[in-house]
């Protein structure tokens, strides 16, 4: 695999964020992190591209066969953008306001491969023509408030695989755009997946999204992670309740109304005791609220005492 996670866990200031979560990626395939706002699938994200600088990240983190945590920060510098990219859910605000979207482009890739800035003016044209922008030498010269949300998206699709990363780590990238401009960019990115080889993370609470791009899911719920397997799998046949609650939450051509999971999630500074999801299950056992379930199963792992119990 390209990218190994094992026991990752983050903690800020003594408070744990992620609880020893693992996973992994391969080329040309796609993994789906899925959870509720404060789960830990975007610091876990963070984790992996080495951009905590007062986190404590303990575990293994190993890309193409080089460990990263404890890894020199210049080294980690040096992979960020080159080798491994990341696409975030806001592009306005990751989009600096007083530079061309070119200018940016071209200089996201000059900071990996010390070329002339004619050759990276060239490159930044060459990328977003590849994502898809009209007109790409003149919007080149244009800044980031005269493109609409889908198009800045693209920018920032671009200038994550200028210098063709073998990881795309993608935080929310549609969570702002309407439908159709949603799946424009899902389709974007699954082609130049496919055209690339692109070991792809995909960060969401739509299940949606990762039903149509997903190879493999892992839920993550209060730091931790509820299930993991592959996506058929788990729309098929979830087994925890949680990742019940979500799909049952989602809405269906015949169905009147929406089913909502109860309570809200754990705060990491309080969470409760046992399993983390037991004060919003209704099929929580006496053992749920002391003890913390083990994440057991082979290609379908499952971190439940019900051992998969319906709802």
């Amino acid at each position: 695999m390209i990218l190994q996670v094992s026991d990752l866990s983050v903690s800020f200031g003594g408070t744990q964020v992620v609880d020893r979560i693992s996973f992994g990626v391969d080329r040309g395939r796609t993994l789906g992190i899925v959870g509720e706002s404060g789960s830990g699938k975007s610091v876990s994200s963070l984790a992996v591209m080495g951009l905590h600088r007062t986190a404590s990240v303990e575990g293994s983190i190993v890309f193409d066969g080089e460990e990263l945590v404890g890894a020199p920060a210049e080294r980690l510098r040096s992979l960020r953008g080159s080798r491994m990219a990341m696409i975030f859910q806001d592009p306005l605000s990751s989009l600096h306001p007083f530079y061309t979207v070119g200018d940016q482009i071209a200089e996201a890739y000059r900071l990996h491969r010390r070329t002339s800035r004619k050759v990276a003016r060239e490159r930044a044209v060459e990328m977003l023509a590849e994502v898809g922008i009209p007109a790409p030498r003149q919007r080149a010269r244009e800044h980031p408030h005269r493109f609409s949300g889908g198009m800045r998206q693209r920018v920032m699709i671009a200038m994550a695989l200028s210098c063709e990363p073998d990881l795309l780590i993608a935080d929310e990238p549609t969570t702002a755009l309407d439908v159709t401009v949603q799946a424009q960019i899902l389709e974007l990115i699954a082609r130049i997946q496919a055209d690339r080889g692109l070991a792809v993370i995909m960060i969401t609470h739509d299940l949606g999204v990762v039903a149509r791009v997903a190879d493999e899911v892992l839920v993550m719920y209060g730091g931790r992670t509820a299930e993991h397997a592959d996506a058929r799998t788990v729309f098929k046949s979830a087994a925890h309740p949680y990742t019940q609650g979500l799909l049952a939450s989602v809405p269906g051509v015949a169905q009147e109304r929406l089913v909502a999971i109860p309570g809200s999630p754990p705060s990491p500074l309080a969470p409760p005791p046992g399993c983390r999801f037991h004060p919003r299950c209704a099929h929580a056992l006496e053992v749920c609220t002391a003890e913390q379930p083990a994440l057991l199963g082979g290609g379908h792992k499952v971190a439940c005492h019900l051992e998969g119990a319906a709802p």
